[in-house]
């Protein structure tokens, strides 16, 4: 594999990206070693590298001659290897964010490492604001060696390259080039440090890398008792990588990569999604009282005692209003369009209020709910008994109308935390709500065969209903919860992949790719059901549907194997590390049939 050198670097298929984050920010990095994205300060701001929707900017490590592109992750971290092997050479490139981090300051490191062979490689660094249509201010070379540039609010030291050369850009800015031949054995290292505030001395690399490595063994825990201990250990870097210092795990990495080619269907999800974030916390309380867990909770608890039944679905990581769609005028991701800010921002979702309460009782179950938490628990309670009657927009976000899912998981929330005890629990009063909202469902979301239907005026089928005996609203021997695990199964999953529902007459995977989520959800189902084999054909399917690097997107196109959405999708790494935790009590074979 080859690519241009000069100008903009093309977009790679998503599976052929990787992440570096360090809970304020994140890194696209393809296989040429070209980082073409990154928001700095933190995850909402202006891109800086952006090229993914076609934009300027990007920072590249390329071998100069003929490779073929391979790479992985340190375990329990998001540490990452680009690896390249040429006619001559074994080329490696360890890059990560470094930790400890802060909000306004950001440090790259890239060691670059001739494993094998004498290492030839070009750098290419171009800095530009505002999703690459603002030229850096200033650019210059100081006695120390280091390159220093402003580029609006931001300062860029750049250490390791300082027989680098200064070339236009082709879009009337500057970029460095630097060419490096590294004798086999050898390593060089590159320093790039970006700030809001003043700049000193870049750190050393050697002390960096160190430390980086000690952080990441801290954040993520040793999951040894899981199905799958290797992706469980790497879904929780991930959310991990996604959380900032608030708390607030952003719903993915990026914006505007589409869900289905020229179909309008582009978001931006660099945002903290309530019901994405209390997924996380419920699938780290299974595997233990893991600092994630206490994030999901500090987040979600801040904002019910904020806005209490006016409860936004989604909100930056500093707690704040998302901001409206607005195109940028850029070419956008093949396929996609250039949105930043998302229309959620004027939607109701009564559902994540009813998942706020099963994140809560998660951390009860760990006594990790402190007396806010029980305050907020309070307030999310009497929301839901103030607005459970209104249309929502529900799971899927789609136009307002009584969704049978929203009330259930209400329910499922309120008996789950029923169950606990702790300062203002008001058990005998969250059961007696449960019920009616159960029975209201039940007057008009039971389809007449039986099953469980979207809502009061839709009779189809939703993979999203599956949850309703899995959180706990009905029992798992509840005929509708069989009859709805068979029509979904039946209906939108072809070859253990599983689509929400069926938006039109046209076959499963036309109108839109297979959904993650829906997979593990129905792992878990069928787990629940004492299906052990089916459980895990579910969860090895849905595990399967990534790249090398081993990120998910939101969909999975069956046909072409390739990824769609945004990337990486927090909600799928949350259900997989779910998934996984869960299935570590499944002893081999399975015995099947209902509990």
């Amino acid at each position: 594999m080859t690519r241009p050198l000069g100008g903009s670097s093309p977009p790679s298929v998503l599976r052929e990206y990787a992440l570096l984050a360090d809970g304020e920010r994140g890194i696209l990095v393809g296989p040429h070693g070209d980082f073409t994205w990154m928001c700095f300060p933190s995850w909402d701001s202006e891109a800086l590298f952006a090229a993914l929707i076609g934009g300027a900017g990007v920072y590249a490590v390329t071998p100069l001659d003929r490779y073929v592109w391979g790479g992985f992750y340190e375990a329990g971290s998001l540490i990452w290897h680009s690896r390249w092997v040429t006619a001559s050479a074994l080329i490696e490139c360890r890059e990560a964010l470094a930790l400890p981090t802060a909000p306004d300051r950001a440090v790259v490191l890239r060691r670059i490492v001739a494993v094998q062979g004498t290492a030839r490689v070009r750098v290419r660094l171009t800095l530009r604001g505002d999703f690459g249509r603002r030229p850096l201010r200033s650019l210059s070379r100081g006695p120390d060696h280091c390159w220093r540039a402003r580029l609006g609010g931001v300062r860029a030291v750049w250490a390791g390259a300082p027989g680098a050369r200064v070339g236009p850009d082709g879009q009337g800015g500057r970029t460095l080039d630097l060419s490096l031949t590294i004798p086999e054995g050898g390593h060089h290292d590159l320093v790039l440090e970006l700030a809001t505030s003043a700049t000193g001395d870049p750190p050393v690399p050697e002390g960096a890398w160190e430390g980086t490595e000690a952080a990441w063994r801290e954040r993520v825990p040793a999951l040894g008792q899981t199905a799958a201990r290797r992706d469980a250990e790497h879904a929780y870097a991930v959310l991990a990588g996604l959380t900032s210092h608030g708390g607030g795990m952003v719903a993915a990495a990026t914006m505007a990569l589409p869900e289905r080619a020229r179909e309008g269907r582009s978001y931006d999800y660099r945002y903290v999604w309530i019901r994405d974030q209390c997924y996380a916390g419920q699938a780290v309380a299974g595997a233990g009282p893991h600092r994630l867990l206490d994030d999901a909770v500090r987040f979600v608890r801040d904002r019910l005692l904020d806005d209490g039944p006016h409860l936004a679905p989604a909100y930056t990581t500093s707690g704040g209003r998302v901001p409206d769609e607005r195109s940028l005028d850029l070419p956008g991701y093949p396929g996609g369009r250039d949105l930043v800010g998302n229309r959620v921002n004027r939607q109701f979702q009564l559902d994540a209020v009813g998942e706020a309460l099963l994140l809560f009782a998660a951390a009860a179950r760990h006594d990790r709910l402190d007396a806010d938490g029980w305050r907020a628990a309070g307030v999310a309670a009497a929301a839901i008994a103030a607005r459970c009657q209104e249309a929502d927009a529900g799971i899927w976000e789609l136009e307002p109308r009584r969704w049978t899912h929203s009330r259930l998981i209400c329910a499922a929330g309120l008996r789950r935390l029923g169950e606990q005890r702790g300062p203002g629990a008001r058990a005998a009063e969250w059961s007696a709500l449960a019920d009616r909202l159960t029975a209201d469902a039940a007057g008009w979301g039971v389809h007449p065969s039986g099953r469980w239907q979207r809502a009061d005026d839709d009779p189809r089928p939703d993979a999203a209903l599956v949850q309703a005996a899995v959180r706990g609203a009905v029992a798992a021997a509840d005929p509708r919860t069989i009859a709805t695990l068979a029509s979904v199964e039946a209906e939108l999953c072809d070859d253990f992949f599983c689509y929400r529902y069926r938006p039109d007459e046209r076959p499963l995977g036309e109108a839109e790719g297979a959904f993650l989520l829906c997979g593990f959800f129905l792992a878990l189902a069928w787990e629940q059901q004492r299906d052990d084999v089916r459980a895990a054909r579910w969860f090895e399917r849905s595990r399967s549907a990534c790249g090398p690097a081993r990120l998910f997107s939101e969909e999975f196109d069956v046909t072409q194997r390739q990824m769609r959405g945004n990337l990486p999708q927090a909600f799928v790494h949350a259900l997989l590390l779910e998934c996984a935790v869960s299935q570590r009590r499944v002893p081999g074979a399975g015995q099947a049939g209902p509990s």
